[in-house]
C-alpha cells in the first residue's frame, strides 16, 4: 500500500477516534489532523484549500449574521412564548410541533439555515418551561436531515445529484422522496417522544405562567424587526430561485447578510463587533479541518477505491447495487462528509449506464436517501448537526458524540431499513 495512503488513513482514523473519546475539543482535533496531512506531504496547502467547501462556510457565516441581528429584535422570544401558548405549555405537543416545523422548513430551505432559525426559539421556550432543551435539540438535528431529504434544495447531496442528472427535476424529487421522508420523520419523532417522555414534563404552575405571558412585549425593536424580516424573505427568495439565477447558496446567504448590515449599520445594539461575535467560529473551523482531513482520503484515492470495490461486489445486479449504494452511502455519510462521497459516486453510477444497466433511477434515489439520512448517524455526520452542537454549547448545553450516537445511530439504521423496503417495492419489483 502506498505510503501516503497509509498516512492519510491513519490520520483520519486517529482524528475520529479522539473525537469519539471526547478527550479534546473536536475543532482542535480536526484542525490538527488537517495540518498533519499538509506537514507530512500527503496534501499540499493549495489542495487543502481546494477541498474546503467555501460554499458551506459562506452559507453558515451569512445566515449566522442574519440570525444574530434578528435575535436583537426579540423575535425568537416572541415565537417561543407564542408557540408554547399554542400547545398550552404541553412539552410533548411542543416536541412534535418544533420537530415537524424543523422538518418542513428543511425541505424548502437548507437544513443549516433552518436550525440556525429554530434553535434559538427552542432554547428560549424550554427555559420558559424549565425543562432540558436537549431532547428538543437532538430531535431537531434528526428532523432537519430527514426534512432535507424530501426535496432537491433541502440538502447538498440532492442538489449535486439534480445538477448531474437533468431529468431529476424539483418535482421528481418531491414525487419520489417527499412521502417516504415524512413517513420516516413521524415514526422517528414518535419513538423519540417515548424515549424522552420522562424529560418532557413540566409543572402546572409553569404552564399557567406561560398562559399569562404577553408575547408582544418581547418585540423590543419593531423597525429593526421589519428590516430583518424583509431581508430574510429576500434571502429565502434567493435560496428557492438560486438555480434559475445560477447562484450558489453561499451567495444568497452572504447577499442577504451584506444587505442587512448596510440597512442596520446605525441600529444594531453594539455595532459590527457584536454582530460578528455571534458567528459560531468554533464550528466553522471544525468544518475547515474536517474538509481537509477528508480531502486527504479523496486525493489519495481511498474514497474512490472503496466505492469502486463496493460496486464490483454486486456484479451489475440492479437490486444488489441499489441496496449496496443505499447502505454504503448511509454508513459512510455518518462518519465522513457526504459531499465528497456523493461527488465520487455520481460518475461511478453514470458509468454503470455504459456497462449495460439500463435503469439507473433506483441507484440515484438510493444514493440520495442514504447520503442525506446517513448524516443522522453521528454528531459530525452533517453540517446541521455540528451547528446545533455549537449553538447549544454557547448556551451551556453539551451534546456529546457518545450521547448523540446512542440515540441517533439506531434511528438512522431504522430509517435506512424503511428506505430499503421502499426502494425495493417501488423501483425493483
Amino acid at each position: 500500500m502506498d505510503k501516503q495512503v497509509i498516512i492519510a488513513v491513519s490520520i483520519f482514523l486517529l482524528v475520529y477516534a479522539l473525537i469519539i473519546s471526547e478527550k479534546m475539543h473536536r475543532t482542535i482535533l480536526a484542525m490538527a489532523g488537517g495540518m498533519a496531512l499538509i506537514l507530512s506531504g500527503v496534501i499540499s496547502q493549495e489542495r487543502a484549500i481546494h477541498h474546503i467547501d467555501f460554499n458551506t462556510i459562506g452559507l453558515l457565516v451569512g445566515m449566522m449574521i442574519i440570525v444574530g441581528i434578528t435575535a436583537e429584535t426579540g423575535l425568537f422570544r416572541y415565537l417561543a412564548i407564542w408557540s408554547a401558548k399554542k400547545v398550552d405549555g404541553d412539552p410533548v405537543k411542543l416536541f412534535y410541533a418544533l420537530a415537524t416545523l424543523t422538518a418542513v422548513c428543511s425541505a424548502f430551505l437548507d437544513n443549516v439555515t433552518t436550525v440556525l432559525l429554530t434553535v434559538p426559539v427552542t432554547i428560549s421556550i424550554t427555559r420558559q418551561l424549565n425543562i432540558s432543551p436537549m431532547p428538543f435539540l437532538i430531535a431537531q438535528i434528526i428532523a432537519s436531515n430527514i426534512g432535507g431529504t424530501a426535496t432537491l434544495i433541502g440538502d447538498p447531496p440532492n442538489i449535486m445529484i439534480g445538477s448531474a442528472v437533468k431529468e431529476l427535476t424539483f418535482m421528481a424529487f418531491v414525487q419520489n422522496l417527499f412521502i417516504i421522508a415524512f413517513f420516516i420523520h413521524f415514526i422517528t419523532i414518535f419513538i423519540m417522544s417515548r424515549i424522552y417522555r420522562s424529560k418532557l414534563q413540566t409543572t402546572d404552575e409553569l404552564r399557567a405562567k406561560i398562559r399569562e405571558l404577553d408575547e408582544t412585549k418581547q418585540l423590543t425593536n419593531i423597525p429593526l424587526l421589519k428590516t430583518c424580516l424583509f431581508v430574510l424573505a429576500f434571502t429565502i427568495f434567493l435560496f428557492t430561485t438560486h438555480q434559475m439565477f445560477h447562484l450558489d447558496s453561499a451567495t444568497a446567504a452572504l447577499s442577504g447578510a451584506s444587505l442587512l448590515l448596510i440597512l442596520t449599520a446605525k441600529h444594531t445594539e453594539h455595532g459590527l463587533e457584536h454582530v460578528f461575535h455571534k458567528v459560531e467560529w468554533v464550528a466553522l473551523f471544525f468544518f475547515v479541518g474536517l474538509f481537509v482531513v477528508v480531502g486527504g482520503l479523496v486525493d489519495t484515492g481511498v474514497i474512490k477505491w472503496l466505492a469502486q470495490e463496493a460496486v464490483k461486489l454486486t456484479a451489475g445486479n440492479l437490486t444488489a447495487t441499489s441496496m449496496l449504494i443505499l447502505w454504503l452511502s448511509a454508513i459512510a455519510s455518518a462518519f465522513v462528509d457526504n459531499i465528497p462521497f456523493v461527488a465520487t459516486m455520481i460518475p461511478l453510477i453514470k458509468d454503470m449506464g455504459t456497462m449495460g444497466v439500463t435503469n439507473l433511477e433506483p441507484l440515484w434515489w438510493s444514493l440520495a436517501l442514504g447520503a442525506c439520512l446517513g448524516g443522522n448517524g453521528t454528531i459530525i455526520g452533517a453540517s446541521a448537526n455540528i451547528i446545533v452542537a455549537g449553538l447549544a454549547a454557547q448556551e451551556g448545553y453539551n451534546i456529546t458524540f457518545k450521547g448523540f450516537f446512542k440515540i441517533a445511530f439506531p434511528l438512522m439504521l431504522l430509517s435506512i431499513s424503511i428506505c430499503t423496503v421502499y426502494v425495493y417495492l417501488r423501483y425493483l419489483i
